[in-house]
């Protein structure tokens, strides 16, 4: 970039990094431009063959190993290691707690240490932690474990996201990030699946079942980080996927990507003030917590409720997660594909969301068991799309990378405060209904649909304050260069 944007700059720029917006005419594109975009499209799909389901392996059995407490309880951990009051919520709320104390720190160090010296690392650990986990005697134990895994997998979903922003184009992201929650939503179906599975295994070894999920998802875990270590590039030049044409193509991209971010790698005092005084940053966050707050609980306490709540059986408790978690996963990845094609982020929020409070209300009211089933599925195809998608908007809306990371920082930081309420909201003492959790979700979404709209009206009074100064032919130095500089477009 030069030290300043002038007119022809910002054309030139344009002319780069906006292709995507003129996909739809292909007239517009001269013929370089035409085999270009073939070409990229040949080396997305290498990518997503090759980099997205790895990240979503690992989402999945994050989301499996954290997320196994609530199997572990229905299957009697409970009553194993003396467990007593609300021990079980405060050993939930813990995780997140100390999750949230990691995720800041590793937004803004991860890309330094290197994303696949990292991620394979992190997973280890925290396969080490889940596997420690079928050995604990009391609750002091299960606090201990907890407390590490919620360090180690804190780290994880940020140097994902961190990592997909340097594969992949901003208006590519999404759909990627999306297969993460997709990840999440498949945890709870593999989880159910595994969980039923191991019923059978109580007693072997002299081991209850609930010991057993543990120690059989920990190995697992650390199988997979080894895999990890040989799947996961340093960079697209060592890519083992890639050929030269490829590379030469990736360059390109990164070329574009660099352009349009700001980003020099390098994040400043400055980048962390820009995302600190940004209002959509806070607001992104704090419409997160209670995103989070509807999808920690659900997806944690879910096993329990259809349980206690439902008066299901353990056995049962166990497989009808499957088919819900599934569902979710459908709707979210269906939703998320849509959204990037006609660039409807926002809508796919807006129409998605009352899924979730119509599930709620029907959990608060006095219904037949079956009903109430009924409306986790409402409840599953709305939050995991919710959720992801508000992620993604955001981040594709923050520039440069060091802003980006900053402000992805404060935002996941702030998500996982959901993950403490929720652990507190579906106590213990509140079965059979849950009124306290089903109630403050209900709120939650509420309150998160009323976000959305302001951060709307948000983006749009910037959008066209970018287009008065581009009619004044403002220039902007290139060293106060962010996302509010008129030649960088929000997307909606």
């Amino acid at each position: 970039m030069s030290s300043l944007h002038n007119v022809q700059d910002e054309k030139d720029l344009q002319d780069s990094v906006h292709l995507e917006e003129r996909d739809d005419n292909e007239s517009a594109l001269t013929p370089d431009q035409v085999d270009f975009k073939n070409a990229e499209a040949r080396v997305l799909r290498k990518l997503d063959l090759f980099i997205t389901p790895v990240m979503l392996m690992l989402q999945l059995i994050s989301y499996l190993d954290r997320g196994n407490i609530g199997f572990a309880a229905t299957q009697g951990m409970s009553k194993d290691i003396g467990l007593k009051g609300n021990q079980l919520n405060i050993a939930v709320s813990i995780f997140y707690l100390f999750y949230i104390l990691a995720e800041f720190p590793t937004t803004l160090f991860v890309k330094r240490v290197q994303f696949h010296i990292a991620i394979p690392v992190l997973a280890a650990c925290w396969g080490i932690i889940c596997l420690c986990t079928g050995f604990i005697q009391n609750f002091a134990g299960l606090v201990v474990c907890r407390l590490m895994l919620g360090i180690f997998e804190g780290c994880l979903f940020p140097s994902m996201t961190l990592l997909l922003l340097n594969w992949y184009k901003r208006e590519e992201v999404a759909t990627r990030i999306s297969f993460l929650y997709i990840g999440s939503a498949l945890s709870g179906a593999f989880g159910g699946l595994i969980a039923f599975g191991i019923l059978y295994m109580n007693g072997v070894a002299g081991y209850e079942g609930w010991r057993w999920l543990y120690i059989i998802e920990g190995l697992l875990t650390i199988v997979f980080s080894v895999g990890c270590y040989c799947a996961i590039p340093s960079s697209y030049n060592t890519a083992y996927f890639l050929t030269t044409e490829d590379k030469a193509i990736m360059k390109r991209r990164a070329e574009q990507m660099e352009a349009y971010s700001g980003g020099t790698g390098k994040y400043t005092r400055k980048d962390m003030k820009n995302a600190a005084v940004d209002m959509k940053t806070w607001l992104h966050g704090f419409i997160q917590i209670f995103c989070s707050t509807m999808i920690y609980g659900f997806g944690t306490f879910l096993p329990v409720i259809i349980h206690s709540g439902f008066h299901y059986s353990t056995k049962q408790a166990q497989y009808l997660v499957i088919p819900v978690n599934i569902v979710g996963a459908i709707c979210y990845g269906t939703g998320a594909i849509l959204a990037d094609k006609y660039k409807a982020r926002f809508i796919s929020i807006i129409v998605m969301a009352p899924l979730g409070v119509i599930g709620y209300a029907i959990l608060l009211s006095p219904q037949k068991p079956a009903i109430w089933y009924f409306a986790t599925y409402l409840v599953s195809a709305s939050c995991y799309i919710i959720t992801g998608t508000n992620i993604a908007w955001h981040g594709m809306n923050t520039a440069p990378d060091g802003k980006r990371a900053a402000a992805m920082g404060i935002h996941l930081g702030l998500a996982n405060i959901g993950g403490i309420i929720a652990g507190q909201i579906y106590k213990t003492t509140s079965a059979p209904r849950y009124l306290l959790g089903h109630g403050w979700t209900l709120a939650s979404i509420g309150t998160a649909f009323i976000g959305w709209w302001v951060l709307y009206f948000i983006y749009k009074r910037r959008e066209a304050e970018k287009d008065r100064m581009i009619a004044e032919h403002t220039v902007v130095p290139a060293e106060e260069w962010t996302d509010r500089a008129p030649d960088f477009r929000y997307q909606f």
